[in-house]
């Protein structure tokens, strides 16, 4: 009697199963939504800008982000066991080399259209965004394993292309747009941190520091607790209709409050949490939706 070992497709096929699987489908809106509505909100129209952009920061643009974390942190993904599913896949080491080879070049033509099509604001907010990006996992540099940084830099991956869209727009920066900008930052800070508490064991064993790791998860929980109940208040400023964005802050928190006081060793319970947070994320987008909608018919 003789037995086989199946052995793990390489052609085209598994080639592009794995570079999606390693952008987060499900996270693809998070990155280009926020540069559309800004883009639109701040005036800029239809347009090739608009297309563009939108396009880029819907796949390329998280290929990069994904893809580049999904190869340096090959050693930590393997003990983590929530790796797998649409929180991310383990990238097998055949398809690092791929996988780095298309982020780039699929960002390549992007971002140069953007950089030709844009002025000296919209290029430097452009820099900052890859950088971030690239700095977040790349050797190095790798911020996600600086304490605070890491969440700095993580909402910076998603406040960045509000931002982009708004110079790109060429809107104006004014203090209602400074708050909502300062709140989503918060928010992403909030829940970056939050997102880093169900990995606590995996990543320690793996030697690899973060927010949660060196706060702990209940403390980590309490930062991001209270941090999405300052992105809300930081709405209210913002004037009327446009405040009500506010309110959507409080299931966040609500979300985050069941582990205020989770321990370190029970840290994989928070899990249900961030579960709860993807769905939680697809619900509050259609309600911002329909702020936006009523706010561009009141002006």
């Amino acid at each position: 009697m003789t037995t086989t070992t199946a052995t793990p497709p390489t052609g085209a096929g598994a080639a592009v199963r794995h570079l999606v699987g390693s952008s987060r489908p499900v996270s693809w809106i998070n990155t280009a939504y926020p540069f559309a509505a800004a883009y639109l909100l701040g005036g800029g129209g239809v347009t090739a800008m608009l297309v563009i952009g939108t396009l880029w920061l819907l796949v390329p643009y998280n290929l990069l982000m994904y893809g580049v974390n999904d190869v340096f942190d090959h050693e930590s993904d393997l003990r983590n066991p929530r790796k797998g599913g649409i929180e991310g896949i383990v990238l097998p080491r055949r398809w690092h080399r791929l996988t780095l080879w298309a982020a780039a070049l699929t960002n390549l033509p992007f971002v140069l259209a953007l950089l030709l099509l844009g002025d000296v604001a919209s290029s430097v907010v452009l820099a900052v965004s890859l950088f971030a990006v690239i700095a977040y996992s790349a050797p190095g540099l790798r911020l996600k394993e600086r304490p605070v940084l890491d969440s700095v830099t993580s909402s910076t991956h998603f406040v960045s292309p509000a931002v982009l869209g708004l110079a790109l727009a060429g809107a104006s920066f004014t203090a209602p747009v400074l708050c909502a900008l300062a709140a989503f930052f918060v928010w992403g800070m909030a829940s970056h941190a939050f997102g880093a508490v169900q990995d606590i064991q995996a990543d320690r064993e793996a030697g690899i520091a973060s927010v949660a790791t060196w706060a702990g998860a209940s403390g980590t929980v309490r930062a991001s607790f209270v941090g999405y109940l300052l992105a809300g208040a930081l709405l209210l400023p913002t004037g009327w209709p446009g405040a009500l964005a506010g309110l959507l802050a409080l299931p966040y928190a609500a979300s985050v409050a069941p582990y205020l006081h989770l321990a370190d060793e029970d840290c994989e319970r928070a899990n249900a949490g961030w579960r709860r947070f993807i769905w939680l994320n697809l619900v509050t987008g259609f309600l911002v939706t329909q702020l936006f909608i009523w706010m561009a018919l009141a002006s």
